[in-house]
Order: structure tokens, then sequence, then C-alpha cells
């Protein structure tokens, strides 16, 4: 797989993801998100620990999330997750959240800057995207 193909990420909603409505709490769409980012990467073929070793991190620069509905407790969802725009030290994450019946429940628009230990900019490895 490459990281220009979709990303699809299936994920169960537990009692620890939600509030005392049954309803997930708004910060672990984030949460979810993060997951299929990461798992997007690792089935690249990479790891973020493997990019640590060439002194290449993300840092996430912008968020901005679309609550569109409500995942509820025992939903089953899938993050389906894509790149969106690539500059020479960032990259544009997009992200949306469905349901068990494909309902779209949020978007995420996600930008990581790669930084180097420092936390200075540092340019995207071009074998990557």
């Amino acid at each position: 797989m490459s990281l220009t193909d979709l990303h699809h990420f299936n994920i169960r909603v537990y009692v620890e993801d939600t509030d005392l409505m049954g309803i997930v709490y708004h910060a672990n769409y984030l949460r979810f998100f993060e997951r299929a980012r990461t798992e997007m990467i690792r089935n690249a073929g990479l790891s973020l620990t493997t990019l640590a070793t060439y002194d290449c991190h993300f840092a996430i620069n912008d968020i901005k999330l679309r609550y569109l509905f409500p995942a509820k407790l025992d939903d089953s969802l899938t993050v389906v997750s894509k790149i969106g725009s690539k500059k020479s030290c960032s990259v544009v994450f997009e992200q949306c959240l469905y349901n068990q019946d494909n309902q779209l429940l949020c978007e995420g628009f996600i930008k990581l800057v790669c930084v180097d230990c420092s936390m200075q900019p540092k340019r995207i490895p071009e074998n990557l995207f």
C-alpha cells in the first residue's frame, strides 16, 4: 500500500469512548483519526519509530473537525483517510468517520509539519509521499 491510496481503519466504540449518554466524547474523534493515520503510515511500510531514526517527526500544526452526527456506544466505525495536499515541509490528511450504516459522522482536516529533534521545520523525505 502507498500513502497516496485511500486507507480504511475500523474501530468499535466502547464505554471508555463515551459520555454518560452513550455518545462518543468529542475529543475521542481525534484519537480515532490519530490511530488511523498511524496505521496508514504503518501499512505503507513505515513506522513512526523508523522515521524518528532519520530525525523526521510530525507535529500537528492545524486541526479542523466538523461534527455531523454522533457516534454511539457499540457502533462499528470506519475512518477513511487520504493525503489531501502536500508541501515541502507539511502534509494535510483528510479523514472521514463513518458508522456501520455508512453515514458520515465527522470530517477532519489535520495538517502535520515535519520537524527535526529541535522542532525546526524539515523537508519531508521525497520517498515518503
